[in-house]
C-alpha cells in the first residue's frame, strides 16, 4: 500500500488536502505527523474522513527526528513514498525564535527523513509567495535570493526554509509550491479563520453597524493577491504524481490579480451593497492598530497586515500554467467567489472560532 506523509493536519489546507488525497486513492495509506497538542482534534478529523486510510502519529517537526526515536524515524523513512510538508507558522506577528524553530528547523528536519526515504517519488513542500519579501515589480517562480529585505519573521523563515529545500533538491526529488494568499472555498466560501482580507470584512461590517462609510486603506492601485483554498488544495494534489512538476518552483497566485481598493469595493458591495468613499493612509491605520482595543474589534488584526495593502508587487506563473492548464486547474478571478466569501462571513462573523488565534 503506497504511504504519503502529511504535515499541517488538520490546519486549514492539511485537512482538506488530507481529505482529497483519500478520495483521489483509496487505497493510499495517509500518515498524518502531528504535535501532541493537536492530536485529539487531528484524531476527530481523521475520523471525519477515512479512519482506515490515515494514521495520526504524535511527532514535532521541529526536534530532531521529528521527535521520534530512531526506530521510529527509520520506519517512517522506510514508508514514505510522498511527503506533504505544509506545517508551519503562519502568523505575521510571530516573535523570531518561534518561526525560526518550526518553520525553518522543521524544514530541515523534514528533508532529513525525506533524504533516508529510499522510495521517494516526490516531496511537495508548500513555501509562500511572499519569500519574496519587499521586492516590487515582477517576481519570477525561478528567483529567490535577490537580496530582498523581509516585512516580518514570517517571511524571513519561510525564505530561509526554501533556500534550504532547494538546497537539497539534488538530492531529493521536490517541488516547491508559493501560494498567494488562502481565502474560502470559491464555491461554499468555507475557511477555518478570518484573517487576512477578512480584516477588511471585519472593518466594513464595523463600518455599517456604526453607520459609517467604508474606506479604502493604503495605496490604493497596489495589486491584492488572494487564491481560493480548493485551487491549492488541487494544485498540491496534482503536481504530487505530475513528472514535470520535479526540480520546479510554482508561484500559486492570481496572474490578474484586483487591485486593493478593487478588494475592498467588491468587498463593500457584497457585504453593505454601498462603495467605499475615500482613503486612509495605510501608516495611519498600521499605527491604529497598536491599540489592542482596535485589534479586538476588527478580529485581532496585527498592524503588521497593513502593508500587504500598500505593496506594488506581482507574481510571474508561467511555470504553473505551463504545468496546472493540462490538469485544467487555474485560480478563479476574485469576483467570481467574492459572494460565497461574504455570505460564509456573514454567517459566522460573530462566532469565536473563527477569530484570528
Amino acid at each position: 500500500m503506497p504511504t504519503a506523509l502529511v504535515t499541517g493536519f488538520p490546519g486549514f489546507i492539511g485537512k482538506r488536502l488530507v481529505a482529497k488525497l483519500a478520495a483521489d486513492d483509496p487505497k493510499l495509506k495517509i500518515v498524518a505527523l502531528v504535535e501532541e497538542r493537536m492530536l485529539e482534534g487531528a484524531r476527530e478529523a481523521a475520523s471525519e474522513i477515512s479512519e482506515k486510510q490515515i494514521e495520526v502519529v504524535a511527532a514535532d517537526i521541529s526536534k530532531p527526528l521529528l521527535g521520534l526515536s530512531q526506530s521510529e524515524h527509520d520506519a517512517m523513512a522506510e514508508r514514505a513514498e510522498l511527503v506533504f510538508h505544509l506545517a508551519a507558522i503562519y502568523d505575521l506577528a510571530v516573535p523570531i525564535e518561534i518561526a525560526q524553530k518550526v518553520n525553518v528547523d522543521g524544514t530541515g528536519n523534514v528533508l532529513d527523513l525525506c533524504a533516508a526515504a529510499k522510495k521517494l517519488e516526490r516531496l511537495v513542500y508548500v513555501s509562500t509567495a511572499y519569500v519574496s519579501g519587499v521586492r516590487t515589480g515582477i517576481v519570477y517562480e525561478h528567483e529567490l535570493v535577490m537580496g530582498q529585505a523581509f516585512k516580518n519573521h514570517y517571511e524571513s523563515t519561510k525564505f530561509q526554509a526554501e533556500v534550504w529545500v532547494r538546497d537539497r533538491m539534488h538530492e531529493i526529488p521536490t517541488v516547491i509550491l508559493r501560494p498567494a494568499i488562502v481565502v474560502g472555498d470559491s464555491k461554499t466560501g468555507e475557511t477555518q479563520k478570518f484573517d487576512g482580507p477578512y480584516f477588511i470584512l471585519r472593518t466594513i461590517a464595523q463600518s455599517e453597524k456604526l453607520g459609517r462609510p467604508v474606506v479604502n486603506f493604503g495605496r490604493a492601485g497596489a495589486p491584492f493577491n488572494v487564491v481560493p483554498v480548493d485551487f491549492i488544495v488541487d494544485s498540491i494534489a496534482a503536481c504530487a504524481k505530475d513528472p514535470a512538476t520535479i526540480g520546479q518552483t510554482l508561484q500559486l497566485v492570481d496572474p490578474e490579480p484586483v487591485s486593493a481598493a478593487e478588494l475592498t469595493a467588491t468587498l463593500s458591495r457584497e457585504y453593505a451593497g454601498r462603495e467605499p468613499r475615500g482613503r486612509v493612509p495605510a501608516g495611519m491605520v498600521a499605527n491604529s492598530l497598536r491599540s489592542q482595543r482596535v485589534r479586538d474589534r476588527f478580529g485581532g488584526a496585527p498592524r503588521e497586515s497593513i502593508v500587504y495593502l500598500n505593496h506594488p508587487v506581482s507574481y510571474d506563473t508561467r511555470n504553473a500554467v505551463r504545468i496546472l492548464t493540462p490538469h485544467d486547474l487555474r485560480p478563479p478571478a476574485f469576483p467570481e467567489y467574492a459572494h460565497a466569501m461574504v455570505e460564509f462571513f456573514k454567517e459566522h462573523e460573530d462566532d469565536p472560532a473563527f477569530a484570528r488565534k
